[in-house]
């Protein structure tokens, strides 16, 4: 926010506008001192040249101009003419050596005269007198741009204030004091306006923010109470001598569509809340997890003709809530078995990923989540739900994991989860 605040952009682009105008200022000095020496000082000399030209017609022994800058030679008789000089056809010339002189040479009919001006002093009266005005334009351009910035960051400050305390308030809090967001102090209309408009907004997120959280209390009790009432009546029912096969495979299917739907009203649970409030985040063994979530999927399909193998290459450790790796570990898992009729679910660990592999029918990876409708009662006949891919990629997103889903109808599925900040570690 520091460097790309409105102050700091403000000022950037104010000093950037007084770097502008002072290279212009500059560049528009040095083109004065060049028009100075190139222009005015040739006009003074054909200026000087045609004065002595009409002081000749009127006394024609008048004196040659001879001043502290300006020296005058005439190739007439008795006058000496330098024979760097005499060489010089009419025009203008500039010697630096020995010193900086500017030299005009004027003709009339066959006489000459030749100016030679002292350009030294010149060009140290044009630094002179452009220094001076230089550096008070530039004190100006500069003071003012400091005025400016004052001013513009006292006109955005407000908006500065504004974003801060927005950045600062946490939706989970219930705190009504921290909603506080129109300012107390002298602000304009439009700021007092954005902040209450910002801060009815905000009031309005935390209320329901508390009615979700308590939506998922009342839920998490509604939804698990029939569910554990439904596996304790299986569990009865299962020790009841006498039950035949069919019976006993019917008990078996209703047990496990109450695991599936204990697992599901977990996953929608862990999704229907706004932040990961209440999910303390810890260094969770994920190797731990797929083993436990791998031995309740072999429950789950205990009669199925499928078999199963965990590799591990290394430990991985991952910072985040315990109940989010199960949640997609085991949605991974249970889809995998659920789906695969007969052949292998392999499951492996390499590196920062968890690989899971099956031998099953495979499916479309973009029909991911759309065609749970289409397909529901197929997904339920193997004892599925639809959605247990869509949760994992929820989740995944949410905490910023890779989840890379390969698939093709007829060759199996193949599942990789990366988790970026993790650590590894050998196997003991």
């Amino acid at each position: 926010m520091n460097k790309r605040g409105l102050t700091s952009r403000l000022g950037r682009d104010l000093l950037r506008q007084a770097v502008y105008i002072s290279i212009a200022v500059v560049g528009s000095m040095f083109v004065v001192g060049l028009l100075v020496e190139d222009v005015l000082i040739e006009q003074a000399l054909e200026g000087e040249a045609d004065y002595y030209w009409k002081r000749m017609e009127q006394d024609p022994a008048a004196s040659l101009p001879d001043t502290k800058n300006l020296t005058v030679y005439r190739n007439v008789a008795g006058k000496t003419v330098p024979p760097d000089l005499a060489s010089l056809s009419p025009g203008f010339y500039r010697r630096d050596d020995p010193r900086e002189v500017i030299i005009y040479v004027s003709e009339r009919g066959e006489d000459r005269v030749y100016l030679v001006f002292e350009a030294e002093q010149v060009d140290e009266l044009v630094l002179l007198f452009g220094i001076v005005p230089l550096a008070l334009a530039l004190i100006v351009i500069y003071l003012s741009t400091y005025l400016a910035y004052r001013v513009s960051r006292r006109a955005v400050s407000p908006v500065v204030s504004l974003a801060e305390s927005v950045q600062a308030l946490d939706p989970a809090s219930p705190d009504p004091a921290e909603v506080r967001l129109v300012p107390t102090y002298a602000a304009d209309d439009e700021i007092r306006i954005l902040a209450a408009a910002l801060e009815d907004l905000v009031i309005r997120i935390r209320e329901f923010a508390e009615r979700e959280r308590q939506f998922t209390r009342d839920a998490s009790h509604e939804l698990r109470s029939p569910l554990t009432v439904i596996k304790m009546a299986v569990e009865r029912l299962a020790k009841e001598p006498g039950l035949d096969s069919s019976a006993r495979e019917t008990l078996q299917r209703i047990r496990s569509s109450a695991s599936d739907m204990e697992s599901l009203t977990k996953a929608f649970l862990l999704l229907a809340r706004e932040t990961e409030q209440g999910l303390s985040r810890e260094w969770v063994d994920v190797n731990e997890v797929v083993g436990i979530e791998l031995e309740r999927a072999r429950t789950i399909a205990s009669e199925s003709q499928i078999t199963t193998r965990f590799e591990q290459e290394n430990r991985l450790f991952v910072f985040a809530p315990e109940r989010i790796v199960e949640s997609v570990i085991g949605n991974l898992l249970r889809n995998a078995v659920a789906y695969t009729d007969q052949g292998e679910v392999a499951v492996r660990i390499s590196g920062n990923s968890v690989i899971i592999e099956d031998t099953g029918p495979g499916f479309d990876p973009e029909t991911v989540g759309k065609s749970v409708k289409s397909n529901a009662p197929q997904q339920r006949r193997r004892g599925g739900f639809g959605v247990g891919l869509t949760i994992v990629k929820r989740l995944t997103t949410r905490f910023r994991w890779n989840v890379v889903i390969d698939s093709e109808p007829g060759k199996g599925t193949r599942a990789q989860v990366d988790f970026p900040e993790c650590r590894t570690g050998n196997l003991a």
